[in-house]
């Protein structure tokens, strides 16, 4: 499989579905039904997920996997992370503002004024836009912060930075 850099995530199994071994997945792609188009996945220890796709559900797709037939094999699927070859994927396109969430992930954080703040620790999705949860330098309580060019205007991944705007309440 190589090496755990080369992997990018791209869904989650997080519940079941019936009786007979479905599963629910989150996919962390843009259209989610692209998560098998991009070749063989593997889980989070290297192990192959053959993963084929029955439909959609509320949040998420509806899928098989290979050697797995009732709701108790399926239950211990649950929280399997999907990832994919880096080299699978096609280029993000960054002139176009589009990003890999694992190309955020441990950049440095900058404010507007050139100070450091602290690192992209995740990004989350909820469903109303991404957010960048940033962990401050000297630890703390980590930050959720819109990822937006309004909030988050300067990305520069080969510098490994990301400046944010100042948000009044919330980076005191």
């Amino acid at each position: 499989m190589g090496d755990p850099s080369e992997l990018v995530l791209l869904g989650e199994i997080v519940a079941v579905h019936g009786v007979r071994g479905l599963v629910k997945v989150r996919a962390y792609t843009e259209d989610a039904e692209s998560l098998t188009g991009y070749g063989p996945l593997f889980d989070q220890h290297g192990r192959p997920v053959n993963l084929s796709l029955r439909g959609r559900t509320k949040g998420g797709l509806l899928a098989a996997i290979d050697g797995v037939g009732d709701r108790t094999q399926a239950e211990a699927q649950r929280g399997r992370k999907l990832f994919v070859r880096r080299d699978a994927l096609p280029p993000a396109d960054v002139e176009d503002e589009e990003y890999y969430h694992a190309d955020l992930i441990d950049l440095a954080v900058e404010l507007d004024d050139g100070s450091h703040f602290g690192r992209i620790t995740a990004v989350h999705t909820f469903g109303a836009g991404d957010m960048l949860e940033i962990l401050p330098d000297g630890g703390g309580q980590t930050v959720l912060v819109p990822f937006n060019r309004d909030l988050v205007p300067v990305v520069d991944i080969a510098a490994g930075r990301v400046v944010i705007a100042p948000i009044p309440g919330l980076l005191e």
